[in-house]
């Protein structure tokens, strides 16, 4: 299951993650785990920016994986956001979130985290979705 983590990010995570990660997502029948998914990588942007785009960055991930595995973010039936300081950041990253989710809104939960391994890192996104 840790390996399954690792393989995240295809698309647009650092290229050291992506020779791990070239079996794609874990998939059962027609569900695919997508988890894990940070929204800030120092190797990209040096600066730790913020709720906004990490976010944005998070979801295109996201979307990129789903796509690649002949999903997409229509298809996406579940989400687990974790994420730091709720309080002051649940409504900028929810505005952004709902960009992504404009048509039907999959079900979700989130959860208040205290940090996550990449200091700056304020938000971690994992889904389930439908594929054919």
């Amino acid at each position: 299951m840790l390996q399954a983590a690792a393989a995240l990010g295809l698309a647009a995570a650092p290229a050291a993650n992506i020779a791990s990660a070239q079996s794609g997502p874990p998939r059962h029948g027609n569900l695919i785990f997508l988890g894990g998914i940070g929204g800030w990588y120092p190797e990209r942007r040096p600066k730790a920016g913020d709720v906004r785009e990490q976010t944005r960055d998070a979801l295109t991930i996201m979307k990129a994986n789903l796509e690649k595995a002949g999903s997409s973010m229509d298809k996406v039936l579940k989400v687990t956001v974790s994420l730091v300081d709720p309080e002051n950041n649940w409504e900028p990253m929810n505005e952004e979130y709902d960009k992504f989710f404009p048509k039907r809104k999959p079900a979700r939960s989130y959860w208040g985290a205290t940090g996550f391994r990449r200091r700056g890192q304020l938000l971690q996104i994992d889904c389930i979705a439908y594929v054919e």
